[in-house]
């Protein structure tokens, strides 16, 4: 039962598609972090001794993951959003940030469509 930085491992899986399961750890990190540490990256998580874990670990800590990444990323957002630049309040706004187009899509970042009051026909 491997758990890494309160992240339960899934058991059934490789090493380092396991790692993913961490928050800021992606399949190409994970296999740095398996290489770092002389882990086959293809043996299962349920196959890793006390020894592995701990050695994955040590090396975990030196990544910024989970809890701390996303205060992070929060922080930043926070801040452009303070000193007023154009994706801080694109932010503010809840609009895209990144330059996509807003006439058609962004349902994720708009939400549901808006209906627009009373439009009628006028018919004779």
């Amino acid at each position: 039962m491997a758990r890494i930085k309160n992240i339960e491992l899934p058991k059934d899986k490789s090493t380092f598609i396991g790692l993913t399961a961490i928050h800021g750890i992606g399949q190409s990190t994970a296999k740095k972090i398996c290489e770092a540490v002389g882990i086959d990256k293809d043996k299962k998580v349920r196959d890793l001794t006390l020894d592995d874990e701990a050695k994955i670990r040590a090396e975990v800590d030196n990544y910024l993951v989970e809890g701390e990444l996303r205060r992070e990323v929060q922080m930043n957002i926070k801040n452009k959003m303070e000193i007023g630049s154009y994706q801080g309040s694109r932010h503010k706004k809840g609009l895209p940030v990144h330059g996509q187009r807003t006439s058609r899509n962004a349902r994720t970042r708009k939400g549901k469509g808006k209906v627009v009051a009373n439009k009628k026909k006028e018919g004779k």
